[in-house]
């Protein structure tokens, strides 16, 4: 699963990046280097003509679900099912967003160990990962507004990490991805790949990510973990 991020820039890079310079009500952002379920995470959407910008709660909760608390169970999709899951197929047709990152955490076992591991692109730079979002109306009238993070079988870097990884959008197909005028889901599903392993690398980082509380860029510094190997495409 993907259930930890980074989104590490500037609200003016994140702008440039996903050419929001004319979109209004740009939300305030501030670097952050530990993303988690149940938070409000920043995600890009197309209204027919521009992206926009806005905040969905990570966890979706379908439209029809009765329950709120059916987010934390909603954090990621799987790509190769969610045309046919009730929760997902609906918005894989119409309620598309990239949400932005520029690494991801995943924890890997060593011994009796869990190691937290940075993943990144090589160039450091800002990616989009394809999610899903949809709109709940609570009992007392309130509009809630979600997402999900799509999955897939991981490439070989991070299979030797965890065995799924977010889908991370090729940059030429987060257009189409965006379109609302595109809705067949098998054009949909052909984006949703594993990026390539030789365009990324990971790193290991401090125990103190896998607390939710803490914050900061002490969090993606690299580190040598104790009588740990250094392996092919880990960045030390």
């Amino acid at each position: 699963m993907c259930g930890r991020y980074t989104i590490t820039v500037t609200v003016e890079e994140l702008m440039a990046r996903f050419g929001l310079f004319d979109a209004p009500g740009i939300p305030y952002h501030r670097p952050k280097y530990n993303v988690a379920p149940g938070q409000m995470v920043l995600a890009v959407v197309n209204d027919g003509r521009n992206n926009r910008i806005g905040e969905l709660k990570w966890g979706l909760i379908p439209e029809w679900a009765k329950e709120e608390s059916v987010g934390a169970k909603m954090l990621n999709a799987r790509a190769e099912t969610a045309a046919d899951k009730p929760a997902y197929r609906i918005p894989l047709r119409r309620k598309r967003c990239l949400i932005p990152a520029d690494g991801f955490y995943e924890w890997k076992r060593e011994g009796g160990l869990k190691q937290p591991m940075r993943i990144r692109l090589k160039d450091g730079g800002l990616f989009a990962m394809a999610g899903l979002y949809d709109t709940w109306l609570s009992p007392d009238g309130r509009r809630v507004s979600t997402c999900t993070v799509l999955t897939t079988a991981p490439n070989p870097l991070v299979a030797d990490i965890h065995d799924r990884m977010p889908v991370i959008l090729r940059r030429e197909d987060e257009a189409f991805w965006l379109d609302r005028q595109v809705q067949d889901p098998a054009d949909l599903l052909s984006l949703l790949w594993a990026y390539p392993a030789a365009e990324m690398e990971a790193y290991p980082v401090s125990q103190l990510v896998g607390n939710v509380r803490n914050d900061s860029p002490q969090l993606i510094e690299p580190i040598v973990p104790p009588d740990s190997p250094v392996q092919e495409g880990w960045l030390l």
